[in-house]
């Protein structure tokens, strides 16, 4: 008889295209991985994996098999939810994807508050980029995800996916300290000529939307800086490199030498809980989705203001920084 574990591991790589992704996923090490891969060879007396490169390929055979795994899966995931239906209580393992900025400024509340209310459930987050993670919860990688969209790319929900809003987090422009816009109280889309950016890579939502909205005020936008995470465009900004849009959401207060201004109308991206329709009773994703929209108007609310970054309020009882 085929193990389960062995077959969810054999899926995750699948879907992961390698063992250090899945063994990230599945919170294992990558040696588990490569043992419980390693097994079900055995059992099936098929190869499984053939070396790539530096990386490993599923065989035809295997995908085959990861295919049927994905069905025992969501069979297994139907039984384990009627089960925690029938208790009414939040239990059990749920697997949650979010996007970098939501992970690092949304997710550490919730999921203390979630293990805090209810013990008997065991939450495990994986920081995931925003475009892979519907994808992830419609094959059943992860339980839940926190995804976003803007208004030039609205977030899909294929079948068999719903979704619900968490709230909307307002984006800045962050110039350099002494820049010209700082002295104005607003800032139209209709003035960003002949800045210098600094933005995510192309690919990203947000860099998609700045080359969009540039274009269609009539610009052709100056990228001088590319970088992946938020604060590092941040410090670039900082240092007088060039300016930015960034979302509050997840940024932190804005080092000396950054300032934010209000641009009006201002970027807004949406952010979404996303589940699996056949585990939509389950009690562990309804609290989880109750706990992710009670969180926002908070965390929203304490995200850095424009132009002050003294003004954020801080957690009672903590130290000034």
């Amino acid at each position: 008889m085929l193990d389960l574990s062995r077959l969810r591991a054999l899926h995750a790589v699948s879907v992961h295209g390698s063992v250090a992704g899945a063994a990230a996923a599945l919170g294992y090490t990558p040696s588990a991985v490569s043992q419980q891969i390693a097994k079900l060879e055995r059992e099936t007396r098929t190869t499984l994996l053939e070396r790539r490169g530096r990386g490993v390929a599923l065989t035809d055979e295997a995908r085959h098999l990861a295919e049927t795994a994905q069905e025992l899966l969501a069979i297994v995931e139907r039984a384990e939810t009627t089960l925690e239906e029938r208790r009414g209580l939040p239990s059990g393992l749920l697997r949650v994807a979010a996007f970098a900025s939501a992970a690092r400024g949304l997710l550490p509340g919730v999921l203390a508050d979630l293990a805090g209310r209810h013990p008997a459930l065991d939450v495990r987050l994986t920081e995931v980029d925003p475009h892979l993670s519907v994808d992830l919860v419609a094959r059943g990688v992860t339980d839940l995800a926190v995804a976003h969209d803007w208004d030039i790319a609205p977030l899909p929900a294929p079948e068999g996916v719903e979704q619900a809003v968490i709230g909307d987090d307002r984006c800045e422009l962050v110039v350099p300290e002494g820049h010209p816009f700082t002295t104005r109280r607003v800032i139209r889309r209709a003035d960003l000529g002949g800045q210098r950016w600094v933005c995510q890579p192309p690919g990203r939502v947000c860099h998609d939307w700045l080359m969009r909205t540039l274009r269609t005020a009539g610009f052709e936008p100056d990228v001088a800086h590319v970088a992946e995470e938020n604060h590092t465009v941040v410090a670039l900004v900082a240092a007088g490199l060039g300016v930015a849009v960034v979302p509050r959401l997840g940024t932190g207060r804005l080092p000396a030498g950054a300032v934010a201004v209000p641009l009006e109308p201002a970027p807004v991206r949406r952010l979404y809980a996303l589940w699996r329709t056949g585990a939509a009773r389950r009690p562990a994703i309804t609290e989880a989705v109750r706990t992710l929209r009670e969180h926002w108007p908070r965390v929203a609310q304490e995200a850095p203001l424009p132009g002050d970054a003294a003004s954020v309020p801080r957690p009672p009882g903590a130290a000034p920084q």
